[in-house]
């Protein structure tokens, strides 16, 4: 007996193996935002049990080290909430956006580590996907100089631009450090080459004795 007319057709297959890829997608978006509102969490309590138990000395010196610390965990939160999708529109404001990530990034990882940063924001929009994509990616840079770029040295700065040059998005986090190209090699690279690839941009590298210069470069038709 034939069963040929049972069978799905080649459009129905397609269309089926879509669907479970738009489920897993959904999954594992539900899983990130999950994450991210964990950590949001532990950080919050963290921030509050050693202000609980670190003020009970009373001197003025841990007082003001509790507030350093609470800051510093404050600003952590807000990071990971701008890396997070969330509930966010479908488009995102850039200029906002960024000068909020760039001052979450400056008070919780470069401030304590003695690094100034200066950020120059265009103003814009993008879909909500490709803007956290790219805040993902811009923190994993300015992250990765803060480790690596400043061995045993004073005045560090990092820069970060975000501008519309023609056709495309240009984001640029440039360092004065040792002049290592740290940022494209192990892990973060492959994490870093990933997001360029999901958005269709381009990472470019550049290292001198003036320190080094990583550039993303995304089409506005990504």
């Amino acid at each position: 007996m034939s069963t040929i007319g049972s069978m799905p057709n080649g459009s129905a297959v397609r269309s089926q193996f879509a669907a479970g890829l738009d489920d897993q997608s959904r999954d594992w978006e539900l899983v990130l935002r999950e994450s991210h509102h964990r950590m949001k969490n532990t950080l919050t309590l963290l921030g509050a049990s050693v202000r609980r138990d670190l003020a009970r000395t009373g001197t003025r010196d841990v007082s003001l080290a509790v507030d350093r610390f609470e800051r510093r965990v404050v600003a952590f939160g807000r990071l990971y909430q701008l890396l997070c999708c969330n509930d966010d529109p479908s488009t995102v404001s850039v200029g906002p956006f960024f000068e909020n990530l760039c001052g979450a990034l400056s008070e919780a990882v470069l401030e304590p580590a003695g690094i100034r940063c200066e950020a120059a924001i265009e103003g814009g929009v993008l879909p909500a996907s490709h803007c956290h994509r790219l805040a993902l990616m811009l923190t994993e840079l300015v992250t990765n100089a803060a480790k690596h770029a400043f061995p045993n040295m004073n005045g560090g700065l990092i820069r970060i631009d975000v501008a519309r040059r023609g056709g495309a998005w240009v984001c640029t986090v440039a360092d004065n450090g040792i002049g290592a190209i740290g940022p494209l090699r192990g892990t973060g690279s492959r994490i870093l080459e990933g997001l360029a690839r999901s958005i269709h941009a381009r990472l470019h590298g550049e290292a001198g004795q003036g320190g080094t210069r990583v550039t993303i470069v995304m089409p506005t038709a990504a």
